[in-house]
This record gives C-alpha cells, structure tokens and sequence, in this order.
C-alpha cells in the first residue's frame, strides 16, 4: 500500500531561498529512487515561514531505504543545520 510522508519545516527570511535550493537538490535525487512516486513542495500562504512536502511512496520500507540513503542524508543534514533544528517527518497510509 502506498504512503504519504508529510514533512514540515520552517524557516525564515533569506534563508528560505536556500531551502528551496535544497529542497531541489534532494527532490533531484529523489527522483532516481525505487519506490518514489511523487511529491509536491508548498509553501504555507499564511505563515510563510512554514514549508511541508508530502512525498508518496510505494511502500514504507521504501521510504525507510531512502530515509538511510547516504546521498540524502547529506542533503538533509545541510537542511537541519540550515533550519537549526530536525525535520518533522509523518508517515500515513
């Protein structure tokens, strides 16, 4: 069964330009990953410091290998550093 991963993050000012550069990066490298099926970036119209993905996968064990993918987890430490904090990660089904 398919998953959606809903992931949130905030930041501020000019560093939601460097998100959204990271945020293509690893979208770029997500694309190339079994199990990937789609997913959509959104920017929060009243809190404009609040960003969610919601990335579908074919299966959470997918998501998981991705997760543990040492290309992302480079990625994503970049973002972390960037937002000064972790990223909120929901899995549902």
């Amino acid at each position: 069964m398919a998953v959606k991963i809903f992931i949130k993050r905030r930041v501020t000012g000019k560093e939601s330009i460097e998100l959204s550069l990271l945020l293509q990066k690893l979208r770029g490298l997500t694309l190339n990953q079994s199990g990937y099926i789609s997913g959509e970036t959104l920017r929060r119209i009243d809190r404009n410091d609040e960003w969610m993905v919601i990335s579908t996968w074919r299966s959470v064990e997918d998501w998981n290998k991705w997760v543990n993918n040492d290309r992302r987890r480079v990625v994503q430490a970049e973002i972390d550093a960037l937002l000064g904090t972790e990223t909120e990660y929901a899995i549902y089904e």
